[in-house]
């Protein structure tokens, strides 16, 4: 495989994921606790792309920004480096004036857990341009290998369930809600062993002021009802869009077929029952199954409380399958 066949898949959307996107405003660079990051830039001063980067000449554009892998001279390393698109993120941002809400990168740095991508450096180009530069993780994306119906996953996929479970609960641990868990956000080692969480740019703080009714954005195919019918929402909207995620990865298929990918399939998912996993594959472990369709119910209530409770849910279970 290509380098651009690998890091395309990093950024790369498919044909369902028609999300919102946000970004960083910040002027001035942003820097996390020194011991975890291996690129620094001092307070105030501003990137000089060229000169600090060999960029790859694939760049992938995405609802409100712009990913291009880099070589950065100054640590040695292939990096990811995402410029935001300054007037579409305000157009984002704006719904939350006057709440403080920080920008993406800013959360990107709060976010320290082995299934989450690292952020290295947040800050502004010498071009007045917000930028994250983040690791680079040489793999497929896990939306690649779903729409691909990859062989690749078979014995794969606990390990992985798990991994997502533990990010998602590192961002509610954190005190965040991601608001677009999605197999797009999650990108894959080369061996399938491991998985890391990208992107937060519609995460929100877990604070009431965030979690008002009005606030419709994420990945339609992927999102809660109460999303969809602009009500309060919480934590457990992750919970919904992450057990989408691993229907999709256990066996491919969505739990509410439909050939349409915008905000009005996503009426279905409190109008109708999902399909039912031992449906499409009678073969998958009933544990599995269960603690799976739990996290699409449409009454929050009914869903796992939390990430942890999931993972107790599925504790035992060594194989997908029976």
């Amino acid at each position: 495989m290509s380098l651009f066949e690998k890091i395309k898949g990093f950024f790369q959307k498919d044909s369902s994921d028609n999300p919102e996107k946000s970004g960083s405003d910040s002027s001035q660079p942003t820097i996390a606790d020194p011991s975890r990051l291996s690129v620094k830039q001092r307070r105030g001063q501003k990137l000089d792309v060229a000169t600090r980067f060999e960029l790859d000449k694939h760049a992938f554009n995405g609802t409100m920004s712009q990913f291009r892998v880099a070589k950065d001279f100054k640590s040695g390393k292939t990096v990811g480096l995402k410029f935001i698109d300054r007037e579409k993120a305000k157009q984002f941002e704006d719904r939350f004036v006057g709440l403080q809400k920080p920008a993406e990168g800013e959360i990107a740095m709060q976010l320290i857990d082995p299934c989450i991508v690292e952020t290295y450096e947040v800050g502004t180009t010498t071009n007045n341009q917000p930028y994250i530069l983040m690791e680079y993780i040489n793999g497929p994306g896990l939306d690649s290998l779903i729409n691909e119906r990859s062989n690749r996953l078979d014995g794969k996929r606990i390990p992985l369930i798990r991994q997502m479970a533990n990010a998602v609960a590192a961002v509610h641990k954190t005190g965040f809600i991601h608001r677009d868990i999605c197999p797009r956000n999650f990108i894959c080692d080369e061996s399938l062993d491991w998985l890391k969480m990208i992107d937060f740019g519609l995460t929100v703080p877990d604070k009431p002021e965030f979690k008002r009714p009005g606030n419709r954005t994420g990945t339609p195919l992927y999102m809660a009802p109460e999303i969809v019918r602009r009500r309060t929402t919480n934590l457990q909207v992750d919970i919904f869009s992450f057990g989408v995620t691993c229907f999709r990865l256990l066996v491919f298929d969505h739990p509410w077929s439909s050939s349409d990918t915008t905000g009005k399939a996503a009426l279905a998912h409190d109008t109708r029952p999902p399909t039912e996993l031992l449906t499409v594959n009678p073969n998958l472990n009933e544990a599995l199954s269960k603690a799976v369709m739990s996290c699409l119910a449409a009454d929050p209530n009914s869903r796992p409380e939390s990430m942890e409770h999931f993972l107790r849910m599925i504790r035992k279970v060594e194989n997908e399958e029976q």
